[in-house]
């Protein structure tokens, strides 16, 4: 350290590559970035997403989301804060999407995920489920399925489970 000169901290490559990563982020008006922590903080942040078509149209998701120093050569850790009603998240807020788990590759990256994550409200999949539950009824019975999900969005319960109003 040079006298009179702060300390510059270090930054790890995956903080450089995410710094790229978020300001080249082409976001839809339907989906925020907020960072709880403080700007100091990238690597810890929260994206809500506010589908404006579909089955979840309406409502607000927030996904916590955590990067890995080794970023992008790991995928983000991605929870999703709110209690949803839908066959690829589950209940504790784990999330089914492919991109995050098997098909991550390190040329994806943030903007990429979020697209994917307002793909799974804009079109849910019943094929990947990580709730069975829903995705069965959105498979056998989509109009039952659509009312579950409003139920739950205005605060109701699905089956035993109450969910927080989030429209």
């Amino acid at each position: 350290m040079e006298r009179g000169k702060p300390a510059v901290k270090k930054r790890s490559a995956g903080e450089l590559r995410l710094h790229k990563d978020i300001s080249e982020l082409n976001l839809r008006k339907t989906c925020k970035m907020s960072f709880p922590n403080g700007k100091d903080d990238l690597m810890n942040f929260e994206v809500t997403v506010s589908p404006d078509e579909g089955y979840y149209k309406g409502g607000k998701f927030t996904f916590m989301f955590v990067i890995s120093p080794i970023y992008p050569h790991e995928a983000p850790k991605v929870k999703c804060k709110t209690k949803v009603y839908h066959p690829n998240i589950d209940l504790e807020g784990n999330v089914c999407l492919n991109i995050l788990r098997e098909d991550w590759k390190p040329v994806l990256n943030i903007n990429t995920v979020i697209y994917g994550l307002y793909h799974l409200f804009t079109e849910p999949n019943h094929e990947d489920p990580l709730n069975s539950d829903a995705a069965a009824v959105l498979r056998d019975n989509p109009k039952l399925f659509e009312s579950n999900v409003r139920k739950a969005m205005y605060g109701g319960y699905v089956g035993n489970t109450q969910f927080s109003r989030c429209v």
